[in-house]
């Protein structure tokens, strides 16, 4: 049985302006569908079945639209933030009852054409508690951030500054056990995913895996227009 993955979908989705006003990010429209569903047709064809929703701002409308899975023979859990926001780290702290051993986990706004077996494997090779998936982008599609050297993550600024010297970026695609969310017990604790990198990274625990294809992300509105125009092409390629 493959690990399960964690959609880190409860942000404010700020910078799409009016679009997620009344709609959250991961019921955007892009290439004739909630860009969730394609979503989910990546994990299909990537051997995963069940996924973790963390959700939080208009989640009701995903659990509505996505439903529990049984449709698609996969299965659907939806972990709520509750009465305060709980940051990224702080959402899957929250859920990790609901996630096993270990699990990948996905920003709610990706879209990553990788092959996820082969990131699993890394892990496991690693014998570390973490695992971030990093590409060379050299500041093409956004400013990279991450220093790896090869097998593990040695830095990582997820706020970049202008003038750094960094080749890779984190891809958007990890893999946590639960130990890595040791040195927070609270979980009504507001903390960021990055903190959770940086802590391991600090403890020499954060293994890295290096992937070669291109990531997509609808976060900014060029983001969605690069990924409205990938998805398209391979619907048309499809048919």
């Amino acid at each position: 049985m493959s690990l399960p993955i964690a959609v880190l979908a409860g942000g404010l989705a700020t910078r799409l302006g009016p679009l997620t006003d009344r709609v959250p990010k991961l019921l955007i429209e892009v290439a004739g569908r909630p860009f969730g569903e394609h979503q989910i047709e990546l994990f299909r064809r990537q051997g995963l079945s069940r996924v973790v929703y963390c959700v939080a701002h208009l989640g009701e409308q995903i659990v509505a639209a996505l439903g529990d899975g049984s449709r698609r023979d996969m299965t659907f859990t939806y972990v709520f933030d509750g009465p305060h926001p709980l940051g990224t780290g702080g959402a899957l702290r929250r859920a990790l009852p609901h996630l096993g051993e270990a699990f990948f986990v996905i920003y709610g706004d990706s879209y990553l054409p990788c092959d996820f077996a082969a990131v699993e494997r890394g892990f496991r090779v690693s014998g570390k508690p973490g695992l971030m998936t990093v590409f060379r982008n050299d500041n093409r599609w956004d400013r990279s951030n991450v220093v790896y050297d090869g097998r593990r993550v040695v830095r990582y600024e997820k706020e970049a500054e202008a003038g750094q010297t960094m080749h890779y970026i984190d891809y958007g695609l990890g893999i946590l056990t639960p130990a890595a969310f040791e040195p927070w017990t609270d979980v009504t604790e507001p903390f960021d995913l990055a903190a959770v990198y940086r802590d391991l990274i600090s403890r020499n625990a954060l293994a890295g895996h290096e992937v070669h294809e291109r990531f997509y992300e609808i976060g900014s509105n060029e983001g969605l227009k690069d990924a409205r125009a990938f998805l398209e092409a391979r619907a048309q390629a499809a048919t």
